[in-house]
């Protein structure tokens, strides 16, 4: 299983609804992307200068497979608001 774990850092500008609008957007990828096994995403709700504000965390069946969800169209137009209300994000891969 891979593993595909990403967190964003929200710009303040509209933070919570903005917030709110992304993790349902990527919760909706769950149904319409087949390669996705699994995904939760997280609100964040500590005050530390080190958190971000939302996390995504989802699982693939193989590195093929997190491949093609990049890639996909729904995705990506997930990932465009992303860019437009984000000051930063960060990511890790990793095989189990």
């Amino acid at each position: 299983m891979v593993v595909h774990i990403v967190m964003f850092k929200f710009r303040d500008e509209n933070k919570s609804a903005n917030i709110k609008e992304i993790a349902k957007r990527l919760n909706a990828l769950a149904e319409l992307i087949p390669s996705l096994k699994s995904m939760e995403v997280g609100v964040n709700f500590t005050l530390s200068d080190r958190a971000f504000d939302l996390s995504l965390y989802s699982a693939f069946e193989s590195k093929e497979d997190l491949d093609a969800y990049a890639v996909h169209p729904e995705h990506l137009k997930v990932v465009e608001l992303i860019k437009s209300v984000t000051l930063e994000s960060k990511v890790v891969d990793y095989i189990l």
